[in-house]
Parts: structure tokens; sequence; C-alpha cells
């Protein structure tokens, strides 16, 4: 059943195919004469349900498909193809351009209140974006070669609520205003949170660039009394078996993540092992795909039980030579650096060769560098803290969003 069931008495309700005309977009121009026209594409919409109109396309489209999908101020346009694994198809976004030529694209499609004396086009439009942020078109969605496309009959059959048009106004005043604050909360949270990453990358190359004395310059196979990677090919799954096949995916904010990682029989892994032989301070790099994210193996006792496939390097550090943390930071203070090594064009690769050659600059005193290492270990921890509170401010804003959204379609606004 619809949320907009559950209203005050004195609301009508009826069908989107009731209250809106729906048009489907346009493809580009096939037969002359042709007009230049901004079209709003999928890439346009935001996560918040405002149109982004920094970089519409213009392209030529033609004449007679354009004037039946002119867009006009007020309209609202659906995306029905597109989406993802974590973004569901059907986001809107409300057409606010007063001036100018725009239509909109085959991935999407534009609906129109039929009576405006009757129903706001902004209530309609944040009624919507709230039908979206609920799951509702979620369930709505089907797969054709790796796109979802949104069933619209079965969104044609959404019910929306609305009170009278003074009353639909009211609430979109309120809910406007509500949003205006949101929306600056939301930009000083993220403004933080990049604020706080910067800080700690700027402390972390700044240790490396201006370096100290008796600092000198090796390479990664100078201090690693080994540099390898892990099995070529695959291995038996099986489930609780408790040795463990890690892959790139696997290695990622600086330590390796069991949750759903692979199991393997326990003869895969000891033939496997015997190339990797992981043991706690070691240093994990991948090397395909996404390149340069880096762990440390921990003290754990699934460590001695850890192998990886290919797509992730083992450097085993030589501790009279440098100490792990402090090799840590280094690296992540060179992920730049791993990229332009890479080779290769659709998967790019990081060889063994170069990242044994790769070099780094460290003090010749293990205990400096431990003692550089948990100075770095300090603020990344205190980053990650703060990292962590914006986020939660971010969800509690977003939370709020669709708190406010639930009261005002259900009559409690």
């Amino acid at each position: 059943m619809n949320k907009a069931a559950a209203v005050k008495a004195g609301w009508q309700t009826k069908t989107l195919a009731d209250v809106c005309e729906f048009s489907n977009g346009l493809w580009k121009g096939e037969k002359p004469p042709f007009v230049n026209v901004g079209v709003i594409r999928n890439t346009n919409f935001t996560k918040e349900g405002a149109l982004d109109d920094s970089d519409i396309a213009y392209l030529d489209v033609e004449v007679r498909k354009f004037e039946k999908r002119r867009l006009q101020l007020g309209d609202v346009i659906l995306e029905k193809s597109g989406g993802g694994p974590k973004q569901p198809v059907g986001r809107v976004v409300l057409f606010d351009i007063a001036e100018g030529d725009f239509s909109f694209s085959n991935f999407t499609s534009a609906l129109r209140v039929l009576e405006p004396d009757s129903l706001d086009f902004r209530f309609l439009h944040k009624f919507l974006h709230w039908t979206y942020l609920s799951g509702v078109t979620e369930g709505m969605q089907s797969h054709s070669t790796g796109i979802r496309n949104l069933d619209g009959d079965a969104y044609k059959a959404i019910e929306i609520a609305f009170p009278e048009l003074s009353e639909q106004q009211r609430i979109v005043g309120i809910l406007d205003a509500a949003f205006d604050g949101i929306s600056t909360a939301k930009a000083n949270a993220e403004r933080n949170l990049q604020n706080a990453r910067a800080l700690f990358e700027s402390h972390l190359q700044s240790v490396f660039t201006q370096r100290g004395e008796r600092w000198v310059e090796r390479t990664l196979n100078d201090v690693c009394k080994q540099i390898t990677d892990g099995k070529h090919g695959d291995c038996t799954g099986e489930d609780c078996s408790g040795y463990y096949f890690l892959s790139a995916k696997d290695v990622r904010g600086g330590t390796l993540n069991y949750e759903g990682a692979r199991q393997i029989t326990r003869a895969d892994f000891e033939e496997t092992h015997r190339r990797t032989d992981l043991e706690p301070g070691d240093i994990l790099v991948t090397n395909s795909g996404t390149i340069g994210r880096l762990a440390i193996a921990p003290s754990d006792d699934r460590t001695s039980r850890t192998t990886f496939q290919k797509s992730v390097a083992i450097l085993k550090p030589l501790r009279t030579a440098i100490d792990s943390r402090f090799a840590f930071h280094c690296l992540s203070s060179g992920l730049a650096r791993f990229v332009n090594l890479s080779a290769g064009t659709a998967q790019k690769n990081l060889l063994l060769r170069d990242l044994r050659a790769y070099r780094l600059a460290l003090p010749q005193s293990v205990d400096q560098q431990q003692l550089l290492g948990i100075k770095l270990d300090a603020l990344s921890a205190e980053t990650q803290r703060l990292e962590s509170l914006y986020h939660q401010k971010l969800a509690a804003l977003d939370a709020l969003k669709k708190s406010l959204l639930d009261q005002a379609f259900t009559g409690a606004l």
C-alpha cells in the first residue's frame, strides 16, 4: 500500500496518472530540420533532488520532436533508466529554469501537472522525492544489460494525497526553509570533513618532504627481505575453513577486511602460503585495478591463516632497516607515484620490479622512524575520529530531512 493512504481527513487522493501528463525523453536528432537545445540528462540529477545545471549538454535535436518535449518551468523530470547497485532508479528533479530552450533525454520522462489550480508542482516534486527516498521505486525497477529500468505503469499508479492549494503552499514553504538550513549544515559538515583529511595529508607530506638530519634514500628492495605477490589463479572455496584468500578489495582503510572474505581449503592455503608467508607488520599493496591501497598485517590469529590473490603485493620489511608503521605512512604519502609507475591501459598494474625499485626517504635510526610512526598514527586516529563525527552528522541531517518529508506527506506538518 502506498504511504499516501494514511493522511489527514479532507485531503484528496489520486494516482499520478490522474494528476500528471507524462512525456518520454528524446534521442539525438536524425532528420532535419534541427534545433540546438539544452538536454537534461541523468548526470544533472543531484542526490538532494535538485537540478544541477552546471554541465547541461546542448545537442542538435529534431524540431518536430522538440516541440512535443519542450520543458517548461515546473515540470518534474523523472529518471526512468539508469541507477546502480547503491542508487535505485527513480530520482526526480524540478525544472526551475525560466528562460531558454530545454528538453530531456531518452533515459528520463517529464511530468507536468494537469491542473495547477489544484496541485502545486513544488508539492508534487517534494512528494516524488520523498517517494524515492522511501524506497518505493526500488521495488519498481527491472534489470536489462546492466541498466535499471523503471516500471512506468507501476509508477503512474502511485497515489498522491494532497490538501487544498493554499495548504500545499504552506507545507512547501516550511520544507523549503528547513531544507535550506539542512543544506547549509551539510555543506559545513562536508567542508569540515574535507579539511580534516586535507590537514592530515598536508602534515604527512611535510614529514616526507622536509625530512630531517641523517635521513637517507633507499629502495624498497633495500629495506625489505622479500617483495612478492599472491597466487595467480583460483583456489577451492570452503566455508568456515578458517583459511582466507583475500583480494585487492579486502585491502582498504589501512587494514585487512575479513567481513565476507573468501575462505579456502587448507591444502590450497598451504600451497599458496609458501609464496606469501604473511606475518604481523607485513605491508600489503594493491597492485592491480585501484593501485596503491595499503594495509598492515595485524597481530591477529587470522594473519597466519591468510594468503592473497595476485592483485596484492606483500612487502616484508627488514626490522633492522625500517619500521613497519613508518613504512606504511611513507608509502601512503607517495600513492600518486605508485600510479605513475603503473603499467597497462584498460587494466593498470604495478609491476613488482617497479615496486622493488621505488625509492623512499627515511631516518637512518629505526628508533626515530618508530617515533614518527607513532605520531602519524595518533594524527591519523584523530582524523578518523573527526571523519566519523562528520559522517554521523551528515547521516543525522539526512534522517532529519526524511522525517520532515514523512510528516509533510502524512498530514503531520
